[in-house]
C-alpha cells in the first residue's frame, strides 16, 4: 500500500459495485482496496487517483445517502487535480456516459477544469494546471483578493 492521504472523502452509492467499475472506466481510478461480504458485495472500498484516495460505499445510515436517493442533489463535490490532458479526460468520461455539467474551460487562476456527474448523481470536478500563476497575477485577472496564511 502507498501512503494514505490525511483527508479521504467517502461517497455513498446505491450500487457501490457498479460505481467501482464505472469510476475506473470513466475517470481512470484504480482499486486500492475492496473488502467484500460473503455474497461478494463491497462493504468498504477505496479507489486511488495519483496520490489521492476516495472511499466508495453503500448507503449505511439514514444520514448517508447517494444523490440518487435525494433527487440527485449533492452537498459536496470531489475535486481531482491531474497532470494528464484535461480535454482528453473529459472525452473519456463522456464516452463512458458521464453527464458533462461544465465543459472544459481555463479558469482565471491558470487551471483548466471541467465538471461531470456520475450515474448516481455525484458531481466530480477535474482540473489541470495549464498556466502557473502567482496569487497577485490571478487576483488581477480574476478581480479577486487572495489571502494566504
Amino acid at each position: 500500500m502507498i501512503a494514505r492521504p490525511a483527508c479521504i472523502p467517502a461517497l455513498c452509492y446505491l450500487d457501490p459495485k457498479a460505481a467501482l467499475d464505472w469510476l475506473q472506466k470513466a475517470f481512470g481510478f484504480e482499486i486500492e482496496m475492496v473488502i467484500e461480504d460473503d455474497a461478494g458485495n463491497p462493504v468498504h472500498s477505496e479507489l486511488r487517483y495519483g496520490d489521492g484516495i476516495v472511499m466508495i460505499g453503500n448507503e449505511w445510515s439514514a444520514d448517508h445517502k447517494s444523490p440518487a436517493s435525494v433527487g440527485r442533489k449533492c452537498t459536496q463535490t470531489v475535486h481531482i487535480h491531474m497532470e494528464e490532458n484535461i480535454d482528453q479526460h473529459c472525452e473519456r468520461a463522456r464516452a463512458a456516459g458521464a453527464e458533462i455539467v461544465v465543459e472544459p474551460d481555463t479558469q482565471f487562476y491558470g487551471d483548466r477544469t471541467y465538471r461531470a456527474r456520475d450515474p448516481e448523481g455525484h458531481i466530480w470536478t477535474f482540473g489541470q494546471t495549464v498556466q502557473v500563476m502567482t496569487p497577485a497575477e490571478w487576483d488581477k485577472v480574476g478581480g479577486v483578493k487572495t489571502r494566504l496564511k
